[in-house]
């Protein structure tokens, strides 16, 4: 062969490092050139497997990305070795097959390969749907290519012939697939392939498009095909491999590569193709579902089903439509008009009808009229329709209209551990979150518009979000005509929207100074404070897991509690706010704190879903925090919060945990483990200890945990009555433990503390007094900012 088998990978390579990434045009250039050479070299192999000779009735063909001609650099070859039935004897064809295959590996190539016959290729494609759609595919590379037409022609008569019965298969075949593989527009680390909206869902396209069901759209769909086609080959030139997911760590190489400014760019552009792919075959999955059953009931002429939904719109086979188009040119509200009726009765908006919608639909004036006003706020309230009817408005430019400000967050990435989706996608899901909370608030109207704002200054550029946003927020609320104190309650919510959370996780809520900053936010509003709590509620579960778990609702609504109580109590004078502090302090009662004195603690264990609350008490005493940390970490338990309380040498605390393997905390192993704890046995912690031993302490490596990487730093005004210390570090098992061994070494108490974990990151918040229960002095203060950080990044005592 004219080209060794060893420089295969690295010549495929070179015709895709040699072009131009970013030039327009440039990839369908590239892969023009790499289906030429590919297709050379396997002719080469063809004609050195069969000594050049022609042998009737076998022929070698492709299929997936090398039949249509889209392979990437390093993409893997699927190969069909198809033959008559009377071709060539069994033998024979085995020892064709290999000549054929060997070389293929020999050089390093990827290799899916099958030898059939045409009737084969009939049998495998009518009983494996994904071997179906492959197979309309099928292209001749060398030998007998009447064969080869002959095979694609074939299946494609069956596929139409038995589009009918298939359409339900493919369809569940889909579903399956993206419960796997995920959405593509809303992951930060995408599966180029195989998510929705995906590579392989264009494939899809193109096979309903040829069952003769329903055309599919094109223009835009096939630049967003060619665009992930291009990311596709970036990340095969970056990796070196024939990957097909968007990996973290090849995000700024492969922006760079595509000419992005960044890799935030790069990610809204896939998000952005992804979204358009998976509207695109949604939408030709329905007319294709809508065109069977037309085939399948109609008996002579029959008229469209059309269900009256009010306003000139109707239900017609699964799809909201316009009755007449002359609507939508008249009356300015009609498409809100149209995209309400269709949320409301969960379903989609025609593709048809959302075209006429977008161009002849006149424009709202500015301000808006009350009832377009009104229309977003029945829209907004419509509940779990609105997601999709949502994209359908978006993928043709009307939310831009109503919003100009969407553009900026479209499609927009988000890297914070706790998001699932890309910010407009969690703008939305926050709506439909608060739908659910309206009955919370006196002002359902302003809670909505507040979800759907409440991200919107997550831009380029900015700093501060929620500042960001509140700018943009008076923008947009004095646009859609709310009242000047409406407008400010929208400011307000979407400023302070991160308070209370950041507030009930991070602080200790039976500090006064907590309570004060959550009531400052709202300044002193319980109504707005209930629609600012609600939105809480909705932005954390629409985050993800990560961000709404039992232990922060547990927590959210504990300081909602204390807020509650400050802001309806009477105004009360210096005496009684003195003797309010006092009735907030928790008694014990003597027969408890008599057997915690005789050694015997007490525990008490209050479980919701996944979380759990103990109160312990045992005698105070220096340590209690760190061992009690640590055996609860040697339970297998995660510490989520800590609220310590002394009262007369005793002490009183409140643990939430969190338990991965879905165990309970057994309140008698821990009564049992605190005796001994108190008793000065360190056999609890054995376990902690042996799972730590087997842990690379930090090291040189790079991040926040690192020697010299984590951090630790005073919150000023966070407290009266403790020093607040905020804590970021890399996790490890039993690093609070640490913590507390290393504060009581130095004699400082931890009053309380706040925990929380994202993508292996700490960030807690610890209030800390001195032996004489009051704030540290400046000198004291440095030396536990010091000793934190040397026992987080592995060089403190352990």
């Amino acid at each position: 062969m004219a080209t060794s088998s060893s420089d295969i990978g690295s010549r495929r390579l070179d015709l895709a490092g040699t072009r131009d990434f970013h030039v327009a045009g440039a990839g369908r250039a590239r892969r023009a050139a790499l289906s030429a050479f590919n297709r050379e070299w396997l002719a080469e192999v063809w004609r050195s497997a069969t000594g050049g000779a022609r042998i009737e009735g076998v022929a070698l063909a492709a299929v997936g990305s090398l039949g249509r001609g889209d392979a990437g650099p390093l993409s893997d070859y699927d190969l069909v070795l198809l033959h008559s039935e009377r071709s060539l004897p069994a033998k024979e064809l085995t020892a064709l097959a290999d000549r054929v295959w060997y070389p293929i590996w020999d050089a390093g190539v990827r290799l899916d390969h099958s030898v059939r016959t045409v009737t084969q290729c009939r049998q495998v494609a009518a009983g494996d749907l994904t071997a179906a759609v492959g197979l309309l595919d099928l292209t001749a590379l060398a030998g007998d290519e009447e064969l080869v037409a002959a095979a694609r022609s074939t299946v494609a008569h069956d596929w139409r012939g038995n589009a009918r019965k298939r359409l339900p298969q493919l369809v569940e075949a889909l579903a399956t697939r993206y419960a796997r593989q995920g959405d593509l527009a809303q992951s930060i680390e995408p599966e180029l392939k195989e998510a929705h909206g995906g590579l392989r869902d264009m494939t899809v396209l193109l096979a309903l498009a040829e069952a003769w069901l329903a055309d599919r759209p094109h223009g835009g769909v096939d630049a967003a095909h060619e665009l992930l086609l291009d990311v596709r080959d970036a990340v095969h030139v970056v990796t070196g491999r024939g990957r097909d997911r968007l990996g973290r760590e090849d995000h700024d190489a492969v922006a760079a590569l595509l000419g992005h400014p960044d890799a935030d760019d790069l990610l809204t552009a896939v998000s952005d193709a992804g979204r358009l792919i998976a509207y695109s075959l949604d939408g030709t999955v329905r007319r294709a579902g809508q065109s069977q059953r037309a085939r399948t009931l109609r008996v002579g002429p029959r008229r469209p089903q059309m269900t009256p939904l009010g306003h000139g719109l109707f239900a017609s086979d699964g799809e909201v439509v316009l009755g007449s188009a002359r609507l939508a040119e008249t009356d300015d509200g009609m498409a809100l008009r149209a995209a309400v009726v269709a949320s409301r009765a969960g379903l989609p908006i025609a593709p048809v009808t959302l075209e006429n919608l977008a161009a002849a639909v006149p424009a709202l004036p500015t301000p808006w009229p009350q009832y377009g006003r009104d229309l977003l706020g029945d829209l907004l309230a419509s509940g779990p329709g609105l997601v999709t009817v949502w994209e359908g408005l978006d993928q043709v430019g009307i939310i831009e209209q109503w919003l100009p400000e969407w553009a900026a967050v479209r499609s927009r990435p988000q890297r914070n551990a706790v998001h699932r989706h890309t910010v407009d996608r969690h703008l939305v899901e926050t709506v439909v979150r608060a739908a659910g909370l309206v009955r919370r608030t006196s002002r359902p109207d302003l809670l909505l518009v507040g979800a759907l704002l409440h991200d919107i200054g997550k831009v380029r550029g900015s700093h501060d979000h929620s500042v960001t946003g509140a700018e943009a927020t008076r923008t947009v609320a004095t646009r859609w005509d709310f009242p000047p104190r409406d407008v400010d309650v929208l400011v307000t919510l979407v400023r302070e929207h991160l308070t209370l959370i950041e507030l009930a996780t991070r602080r200790d809520h039976e500090d006064p100074a907590t309570v004060d900053a959550a009531v400052a936010a709202v300044d002193g509003d319980r109504e707005v404070f209930e629609i600012l709590l609600a939105l809480t509620e909705a932005d954390a579960s629409a985050a993800g897991p990560l961000a709404w778990t039992d232990w922060r609702a547990t927590l959210l609504e504990q300081l909602a509690v204390a807020v509650r109580a400050r802001l309806d109590a009477p105004q009360a004078g210096p005496d009684d706010a003195a003797a309010g502090e006092e009735t907030g302090v928790r008694r014990v009662d003597p027969d408890v704190a008599a057997a915690v004195r005789a050694g015997r603690p007490q525990v008490h264990v209050v479980s919701g879903g996944g979380s759990h609350r103990l109160d312990i008490v045992d005698v105070d005493r220096v340590g209690l925090f760190a061992d009690t940390a640590g055996l609860l970490a040697a339970e297998g338990h995660t510490v989520r919060t800590a609220i310590l309380r002394t009262v007369d040498g005793v002490a009183i605390d409140e643990w939430h945990v969190e338990s991965p393997s879905g165990a309970v905390p057994d309140p008698e192993r821990i009564v049992r483990g605190l005796a001994r704890l108190g008793r000065g046995d360190r056999g609890p912690l054995q376990t902690l200890d042996r799972r730590r031993a087997h842990l690379p302490r930090p090291s040189g490596s790079s991040g926040i945990g690192s020697p010299g990487q984590s951090r630790a730093l005073v919150v000023p005004g966070a407290s009266t009555e403790a020093t607040v210390l905020e804590v970021r570090a890399q996790d490890r098992p039993g690093l609070l433990h640490e913590l507390g061994a290393a504060l009581a070494g130095a004699g400082v108490s931890v009053r309380s503390a706040h925990i929380a974990t994202y993508a292996g990151q700490t960030l807690d918040t610890f209030y800390l007094t001195g032996a004489d229960g009051l704030p540290l002095p400046p000198a004291r203060v440095a030396q536990a900012v010091s000793l934190v950080i040397d026992t987080c990044d592995g060089v403190g005592p352990s």
